[in-house]
């Protein structure tokens, strides 16, 4: 059957992945503004939660493979929190390619 409130939820949760990545951009534009990156970070994991459910992303963020590529990204958050936007966006974005690429590739393979 199709749950209505699923759909809200799981469209609202797109709309804060959006706009995390839209204030993380900017953060990198506006030379690393820390506090637009700490923004865009917090919208985007809250906006994954929404997406794809809690649970999900817990599960995804504590599978055994993907450890490093969760540590690297939670080492990078904290870098942009203590104010070293640089090195922490370097940080979460290994952390990011290394938790997302087979994902992604295997997407662009099929299409």
């Amino acid at each position: 059957q199709h749950n209505p409130l699923n759909s809200d939820v799981s469209e609202i949760g797109l709309g804060l992945t959006g706009f995390g990545v839209f204030f993380s951009f900017l953060g990198i534009v506006f030379f690393f503004d820390k506090g637009l990156i700490a923004m865009g970070n917090i919208l985007f994991l809250s906006g994954l939660g929404l997406t794809i459910g809690l649970k999900s992303t817990m599960q995804f963020f504590t599978k055994p493979k993907n450890y490093k590529g969760t540590i690297s990204f939670g080492a990078g958050f904290f870098l942009v929190l203590i104010g070293w936007p640089f090195f922490g966006m370097l940080l979460e974005a290994y952390g990011f390619i290394v938790l997302f690429r087979f994902d992604f590739f295997h997407c662009f393979l099929l299409d």
